[in-house]
């Protein structure tokens, strides 16, 4: 870790409450409350002789700006001279988000302020910016396992606020109460309705507009799997179209879920929604182009959406992906503009989402194709890559945003409306606030036309207002990059890989992943990684939400241990080398045991610091999983040394015995060296008497024979090589 770090001890930015426009005055004594280094002080008072600070600040609302523009200037009228630890910043604002903004760029600032000079500091509280975007969003699952709490959504929302984010969108399949549908949010933590009132009323304060973000067709599984619901079933995930009981049900759940919000906006999805009127809807209405059920469901929804006067957006790859045929990645992606069996109707909103491509061509060209549909003005959505893994994939994650941003930004395609996605597919196993960085990224895309963002500004304000250093969050990116060059797995989709999340789960004592990556020094990587966030870990005091990196630390460590132990298990019990074997099993293997012990436990804290309880089971059974196989694998070697051992005696008492009487050796026991050694594979099945252990003896073979470890894999394919059923 550098050495030569800047912090701003002792810094304090003085706002009086009192100059403050009512508007922000809530929004500013949130954060103020809640600020991480607790440099915010509120002041009530015109009498400063006695208050101790650094920086007065002061805000206004200035019509004359364009919406999206602020401009900040240290005030010559109250200038306190050269000595850049007394000045008098004010800031001018026309929406409320960049009034939020223009001060986490201030306590960016504040963090340089003892290695600078005066003019430089002034020079970086002196500018004009403004909004390339009308919004800029961003969307966080509370559906895959994980609902976060009101209070972590309030952490959320007081971070995008100070990077300029004007909107939030919580993703909830099912995660929400409807009176009268005690299913919908069972045993899931469901959002109540005072529960929406109150992260509305929070997001207000901050200038942040909470947008609710539901499913009406696909993504329905968590639902329809009750026998309450089997009959909206078209698939056991998409709902039964052209059937007035489910639209009924689907003005209820809009009804539900909006009412609460301030926002006439509203999510309705649709991706995704394969085999749509290919499951009852074929049996009931007999076959019909999908394209046509699809766009026919569309038009039912957005009349439930007029009626209850709301503007509907969907995600757009369904239009693609059923009018090309290809229910994948490649039949959204690849291909021109698709030949729709029908129109499709006006004023909604499609949202492109794309979080694969890292050439901003990809984008642009994709983006002109939705516009030839019909969409004048598309969002285009990027991701955060915290899906199927336990932090978030910045590096990647960055590539990604800078691609889709590039192209969003160019004049000729003139997008209005960006979005980041942050989903938590697979269990939400991720910390999702690793995706810190790349949010702020991503906000700081879009305040600004230039291709490249100033990095080095970036940095500062993530430590004035996330409270963490920018360097080690993006570092433990590492967990999942033990590769110098992750190649992409086709020429046109890149992935992140999930190496730490399979590595993990891998069954530790079948080793089936274990081709993939037999060739790299895992060891020795994961080694390297878990020293250098236990380092990151220790600037508590400068730093204090580096603790978050605990869980990648945590990680790094036990694979660290396990990696390539079942193969260097393997090589001793192959060799015979039972004292070595023995070694490995009641140290590094006994040290494998407490070190999931202690990622299990602290995985469990942060789960209940962060999310509502519900959903943790699932991952918790994992953990479950990988601790017994463990003891098992433990037992089960122990249990062959004994027997090895025991063995061997026996032999060598038979020799003995062959010495004394001839006669009474028992056949094959001449030379018990040799037998002991020689290849099972060798002898009839059933008649080798040697003790054995299957598992250290079956040769594996590559799943992936040219990926190696550029893989992104589930928690089924990576626990066990046996298939259920």
């Amino acid at each position: 870790m550098d050495t030569d770090m800047t912090v701003s001890g002792g810094f304090n930015l003085l706002i009086d409450l009192a100059t403050v426009p009512a508007e922000l005055q809530q929004g500013i004594t949130t954060i103020a409350n809640n600020s991480l280094p607790h440099n915010i002080s509120l002041y009530h008072d015109d009498d400063l002789q006695d208050v101790e600070f650094h920086w007065l600040l002061r805000f206004e609302k200035d019509l004359s700006l364009r919406e999206g523009e602020c401009s900040v200037m240290v005030d010559p009228l109250i200038d306190t001279g050269m000595d850049q630890k007394r000045l008098a910043i004010v800031v001018k604002y026309n929406r409320k988000i960049e009034a939020f903004r223009s001060l986490g760029r201030i306590l960016g600032a504040s963090r340089q302020i003892h290695g600078l000079d005066s003019e430089k500091i002034r020079s970086m509280l002196n500018y004009t910016e403004t909004c390339c975007y009308e919004n800029l969003a961003v969307m966080i699952d509370c559906s895959r396992g994980g609902v976060l709490k009101q209070s972590s959504v309030f952490t959320l929302m007081r971070h995008c606020a100070l990077m300029g984010i004007n909107m939030i969108q919580l993703y909830t399949e099912d995660t929400y109460e409807m009176e009268g549908e005690t299913f919908f949010g069972y045993l899931r933590g469901g959002y109540t309705r005072q529960e929406l009132i109150s992260m509305d009323d929070y997001a207000f304060a901050l200038g942040i507009e909470l947008v609710p973000c539901i499913q009406t067709l696909g993504h329905l599984g968590q639902i329809l799997q009750w026998p309450k619901y089997h009959v909206y079933r078209d698939t056991n995930e998409v709902l039964l179209g052209n059937w007035d009981e489910t639209y009924n049900l689907i003005e209820k759940m809009i009804t539900t879920i909006s009412s609460p919000l301030r926002s006439k906006r509203i999510h309705i999805g649709l991706d995704e929604a394969g085999g749509v009127g290919e499951g009852r809807y074929r049996q009931i209405f007999g076959y019909e182009e999908p394209t046509r059920v699809f766009l026919n469901h569309l038009r039912r929804v957005q009349d439930i959406c007029k009626k209850l006067g709301l503007q509907p957006m969907i995600w757009s790859d369904m239009l693609f992906t059923l009018a090309n045929k290809n229910n994948s990645l490649a039949g959204y992606y690849d291909g021109g503009t698709p030949q729709l069996a029908d129109t499709l109707p006006p004023d909604i909103d499609l949202v492109y989402w794309d979080y694969y491509h890292t050439a901003s061509q990809s984008y642009a060209s994709k983006i002109e194709q939705h516009r030839e549909l019909g969409c004048a003005n598309p969002w285009v959505a990027t991701g955060a890559w915290t899906w199927n893994r336990f932090w978030c994939a910045l590096p990647f994650t960055f590539a990604t945003i800078q691609a889709s941003c590039q192209a969003s930004k160019r004049r000729d395609h003139g997008v209005k409306n960006m979005m980041i996605t942050i989903w938590g597919d697979e269990g939400h196993e991720c910390d999702m606030f690793s995706s810190l960085p790349a949010i702020y990224y991503f906000a700081d895309h879009g305040y600004t036309l230039e291709d490249e963002i100033d990095l080095d500004r970036l940095k500062y304000c993530f430590e004035g207002v996330c409270g963490g250093r920018f360097e080690d969050w993006v570092y433990a990116s590492k967990i999942d990059q033990v590769m110098d060059s992750d190649t992409p797995l086709t020429l046109k989709t890149h992935f992140a890989p999930n190496t730490s999340k399979y590595l993990l789960w891998e069954d530790p004592f079948l080793a089936h992943i274990s081709p993939q990556y037999g060739h790299l020094d895992l060891e020795t990587h994961y080694a390297d990684v878990s020293q250098r966030l236990a380092k990151a870990l220790e600037y508590k005091e400068d730093y204090p939400q580096n603790e978050r990196l605990r869980m990648a630390y945590l990680v790094a460590n036990v694979l660290s241990l396990k990696c390539h132990l079942h193969s260097r298990m393997t090589v001793a019990y192959q060799l015979g080398h039972r004292q070595e074997l023995y070694e490995m099993t009641e140290g590094r293997l006994v040290d494998l045991q407490v070190a999931v012990d202690q990622l299990w436990k602290y995985h469990r804290s942060l789960w209940h610091k962060s999310n509502k309880p519900f959903g943790w089971e699932v991952v918790e059974m994992r953990y479950g999983g990988l601790r017994t196989r463990l003891m098992t694998m433990r037992d089960r070697i122990l249990e062959y040394i004994e027997a090895s051992e025991s063995w061997q005696q026996q032999q060598q008492q038979q020799q003995l015995q062959a010495v004394v009487d001839p006669g009474s050796a028992s056949v094959g026991s001449q030379d018990s060296l040799n037998g002991f050694l020689q290849r099972r594979d060798s002898l009839p099945d059933g008649e080798d008497p040697r003790p054995s252990i299957p598992e250290f003896e079956a040769v594996r073979e590559p799943m992936y024979e040219y990926a190696g470890c550029n893989l992104l894999m589930d928690y089924a394919r990576v626990s066990t090589p046996t298939r259920p059923g």
